[in-house]
């Protein structure tokens, strides 16, 4: 087990202008679960894969441990990766597939046989053993792959995407049983994935991408109620953030007929480039049901209400008396807000239902810039693991 530390490593793809990883910067402890996280062509990808040695560094280093692996071969790095496809060997058997990269560094049988035993019974495959792949289920191929990289005893675990391939149910169970196993194994692991769900659930810690660049990095609570931009806000968390500008008039926002007051440090926080308008943030939990006379009460046309059992979210609109509805810009859509409400009470569509926003709930962003205006420096990014 080691630590490993991306050194303002730099990826420029041949014939590009712009890096698909630029200047990452961060230090995984010993033992921690990472989760690189991002939208599609975020660089997460590349960025592990940097890491495994499968793609070059242009600038900056990687280290693994005390040791510089920058330009290390990826056999020598003691780095074990899971992919996204199981790449199974059809014609072997499961221990076999577990077994064989042990068997080509010319581990005796017995180790080889004594490990395989070991990684089969922690991942529930002792009688799956003697089983060609084709007889597995999605899962339980999976595991085998993960079986062939834990009997490696390497020093950190790589996972691009490994749970892509399961359905839904299927994918809980299992992403689940990887946490699990990693807190036991107390491997260092690094693990990619596009779900924000799976980030939230697995990680230790989070690094959010986005076009190459570390948006922010810090355990999956910091960055639910810190989010340090824009992006953030909107990536992470499900349903997504309400996220929209509006006008600021004498310290308050203006969002439809309510007025949403804003504390002094975010007024004084406002810039001239902000052009008297600010981006707020509010969670579908952070609104309360109101009636229509309350302080700050938001009116919210219901267009479809999306029941689940124990909760139900509403996504309708809000009417605008200073401009048209499609002017505010919401991460969820083009002018849709939604909330969070009992399951018990739902509201039918084309009413009208009035909501506020929890006080300390509310999140502020400069419309020039995207960042954080207000408690931006409590959790800034940071290579150290909490």
């Amino acid at each position: 087990m080691a630590t490993v530390t991306y050194d303002h490593a730099t990826r420029i793809y041949p014939g590009t202008d712009r890096p698909a990883v630029d200047q990452l910067d961060i230090k995984i402890e010993d033992g921690e679960f990472l989760v690189l996280v991002g939208p599609s062509g975020c660089g997460k990808s590349t960025s592990l894969r940097m890491l495994a040695g499968l793609e070059d560094i242009d600038e900056g280093s990687i280290w693994v441990g005390d040791r510089d692996v920058t330009r290390v071969q990826p056999k020598d790095r003691d780095i074990a990766m899971v992919f996204q496809s199981y790449a199974l060997y059809p014609h072997m058997s499961v221990a076999d597939n577990m077994g064989f990269a042990l068997k080509i560094a010319g581990i005796s049988k017995p180790e080889i046989a004594e490990r395989v035993e070991a990684a089969a019974k922690i991942l529930d495959l002792t009688e799956y053993l003697g089983r060609k792949p084709r007889a597995l289920s999605g899962g339980q191929r999976q595991r085998v792959a993960m079986g062939r990289a834990i009997v490696r005893q390497p020093q950190v675990f790589l996972m691009d995407e490994p749970l892509s391939n399961l359905d839904a149910k299927l994918r809980v169970q299992t992403r689940t049983q990887i946490a699990a196993l990693q807190r036991r194994l107390g491997t260092t692991t690094v693990y990619v994935t596009h779900d924000q769900i799976e980030a939230l659930t697995m990680g230790d810690r989070i690094a959010v991408l986005k076009d190459g660049i570390l948006q922010q990095i810090g355990t999956p609570r910091e960055m639910f109620d810190f989010p340090e931009n824009v992006f953030v806000a909107g990536f992470i968390g499900s349903p997504t953030m309400n996220i929209g500008t509006y006008q600021v008039f004498d310290g308050a926002a203006q969002v439809g007929r309510a007025r949403i007051p804003l504390t002094r440090d975010t007024i004084a926080a406002l810039k001239e480039e902000d052009k008297n308008t600010i981006i707020l943030g509010f969670r579908p939990e952070a609104l309360d049901r109101s009636t229509a006379n309350a302080e700050g009460a938001i009116p919210i046309d219901v267009e479809a209400v999306e029941e689940l059992g124990s909760d139900a979210y509403v996504y309708g609109s809000i009417p605008n008396e200073f401009g048209a509805s499609e002017e505010f810009h919401f991460a969820a859509g083009e002018a849709q807000i939604i909330v969070r409400i009992d399951p018990r009470d739902v509201p039918k569509k084309g009413d009208t239902m009035w909501v506020t926003i929890r006080k300390d709930e509310q999140h502020a962003f400069s419309t020039a810039t995207g960042e954080r205006l207000t408690g931006a420096t409590k959790h800034r990014r940071s290579s150290k693991k909490k």
